[in-house]
């Protein structure tokens, strides 16, 4: 078998075999299949496309070229959440303690932000002491103890898809819909989970800027999960506007205490709800959904999702007085407030450019191997709907060095748009794809 053969085959439109596929993964991570013929077949791929087959086929290869974790030792039903990236979106800190709380396994391999995006690594990563790079013994050891662990990737989990990934980023192949699915799956169906809910974004702020793209996405990922013989459900919704008030690492943290104890902003209590009864529905704890709600609503409300948080918080070595007392975490130096230009409502608030200053401003990376600042970021005075008159503040921006607070100030204050007419009003939840 030769990859030109391969390459040449995608390059006129041919569907690949199971065999031909595995073959040149494996020749991906063995160094068999140079760069420059790995980028060839990206390249055929993002143009010619791959059927549900190929797409499944090429996920077992990545899934398989690492360790695929045993979690058979670990009782109950495992079930993950993972979202395809947004801004201000804290949700997996809010909904994988709580789903633990009501009797499910929650093994998660979270991600670090990069751009406009945050990780869920980088939000925990602003407790001190937490540790988001557990083994695979003592990942496994906390799931048996508390019914919950976020960790990230190691090394030696679908090493193909770093391979792959790191030449999709200066190829121009990375937004295709079966390498994207490809690369979230393979390190999803590592981690030995039983069923998945997949949040997948649509809007300004999301990777998938129109519903009908992640609609697409959303189903080769339901397909993929399907045929590796999982129980998958995927939940589109809206990131046309951040998700909750903060945008930033602490600062993110101490919106998803404050959902834990009941007082979160509308928007993410809802979406958590959703796609944590979603959870709950896969792992046959309650079938019907509005349930699902009302019984996790319950968890919050009785304290028994925040106690698990704070149990998950110490077992992997964070500071829990910290997350006890919020205000004790990360805080910037100075705040500088953005106001109101005019009088009416906001209209809209860009979710990539509000995501863009927080960047700016230190909360994020534009490079892979940036630093990021756990207390920059922004907190957004007004959300979409709301009236707003001549001077009001719209948010406000955290910031220790001040080097790019004029940029990140511009982007921030192009974010929003305040109109004369209130705006039409947006589903959070789009559509479910089962």
């Amino acid at each position: 078998m030769r990859a030109y053969d391969i390459i040449k085959k995608k390059r006129d439109g041919g569907r690949l075999t199971k065999k031909e596929i595995a073959w040149f993964v494996g020749g991906c991570t063995s160094g068999r299949v140079p760069d420059y013929q790995i980028a060839a077949l990206l390249m055929a791929v993002f143009l010619r496309g791959m059927d549900r087959r190929e797409t499944s086929a090429l996920t077992d290869a990545m899934l398989h070229s690492g360790t695929v974790l045993d979690l058979a030792g670990v009782p109950g039903f495992k079930v993950d959440k993972h979202s395809t990236g947004g801004v201000g979106d804290k949700v997996s800190l809010i909904v994988a303690p709580l789903v633990a709380s009501a009797g499910l396994v929650v093994p998660m391999l979270a991600g670090r932000g990069l751009g406009h995006t945050g990780g869920t690594l980088d939000k925990l990563g602003s407790i001190p002491g937490f540790d988001t790079r557990l083994g695979p013994d003592r990942f496994i050891e906390i799931l048996k103890d508390v019914g919950v662990a976020i960790t990230g990737q190691t090394d030696d989990i679908a090493p193909a898809d770093r391979k792959l990934y790191s030449l999709r980023d200066v190829t121009a192949t990375v937004e295709c819909i079966p390498l994207i699915a490809a690369s979230i799956m393979s390190k999803k169906l590592a981690e030995g989970m039983d069923g998945l809910v997949l949040d997948v974004k649509a809007g300004s702020g999301a990777f998938m800027k129109s519903y009908d793209d992640a609609g697409a996405l959303a189903e080769t990922l339901v397909s993929i999960g399907r045929d590796a013989g999982k129980k998958v459900v995927a939940v589109i919704t809206d990131m046309d506007q951040p998700l909750g008030r903060c945008i930033g690492n602490s600062l993110e943290v101490k919106e998803a205490v404050l959902a834990l104890k009941g007082a979160g902003p509308s928007d993410i209590m809802d979406v958590t709800l959703e796609l944590g009864a979603r959870m709950l529905s896969l792992g046959g704890l309650e079938a019907d959904i509005a349930k699902g709600k009302q019984k996790l609503a319950g968890l919050i409300k009785n304290g028994s999702a925040l106690r698990k948080f704070y149990r998950m918080v110490e077992a992997q070595g964070g500071d829990t007085g910290m997350v006890k007392d919020p205000a004790r975490l990360p805080d910037s130096k100075e705040k500088h407030g953005l106001k109101s230009s005019a009088d009416g409502f906001v209209t809209r608030i860009d979710a990539e450019q509000a995501g863009l200053a927080a960047m700016m401003l230190g909360a994020g990376r534009e490079k892979a191997d940036d630093d990021v600042d756990p207390a920059a970021g922004v907190i957004l005075a007004r959300k979409v709907g709301d009236t707003v008159r001549k001077g009001d503040l719209l948010a406000i921006m955290h910031v220790n060095d001040r080097k790019r607070l004029k940029e990140a100030q511009g982007m921030l204050e192009a974010a929003f748009t305040v109109g004369t007419e209130p705006p039409e009003k947006r589903p959070l939840v789009y559509k479910i794809i089962e």
